[in-house]
């Protein structure tokens, strides 16, 4: 399996079908609750960030193509290791790619201006893969936390969170 179906695989299963809890800010085209239509989500691509496209009659290659054009190219996939492409592509979909691209600077102590670079591709290609996946998570889980969402979605996002840790050994 290449790394883009890997993640990709990951990430879709965590995402699941469709969705259109109204409690949800990005199942909403005005990305807030209660603002704009309630749309739904599915398969992690959102109302909020796609508010005219049909979420509930999208087909799985449609996501797969928004994925890979909005997301795992945002995040140069190709160019990373595993471990390091699968937490920032599961980001990338979850929380957006400048908020994915933050927590990988954060994980490789470089300034987290939210924008994929050189320094940052070439410190993120000099650590061990692992252990910045890891620490990418960590940051992922500790922001998350501070949502004010949290009450509602964080026993969900900490499982996905320890689901992908675990994925990154497999």
């Amino acid at each position: 399996m290449d790394k883009f179906a890997r993640c990709f695989a990951f990430t879709l299963g965590a995402e699941g079908g469709y969705s259109d809890n109204a409690s949800d800010p990005g199942n909403w085209t005005g990305g807030a609750v209660g603002h704009g239509k309630l749309k739904g989500t599915k398969f992690g691509v959102s109302a909020s960030a796609y508010p005219t496209l049909d979420i509930c009659n999208l087909t799985e290659q449609q996501a797969e193509d928004i994925y890979r054009r909005d997301y795992w190219t945002a995040l140069h996939g190709d160019e990373l290791a595993i471990p390091i492409a699968m937490v920032g592509f599961d980001a990338a979909v979850n929380a957006g790619p400048h908020r994915a691209v933050c927590w990988l600077q954060q994980a490789a102590g470089q300034p987290a201006d939210g924008v994929l670079g050189p320094a940052t591709l070439a410190a993120l290609n000099a650590g061990d893969p692992v252990l910045l996946a890891r620490e990418a998570l960590v940051r992922r889980l500790e922001f998350s936390s501070h949502l004010l969402a949290w009450a509602n979605f964080g026993l969900g996002w900490s499982r996905r969170i320890i689901a992908l840790a675990g994925a990154l050994s497999a």
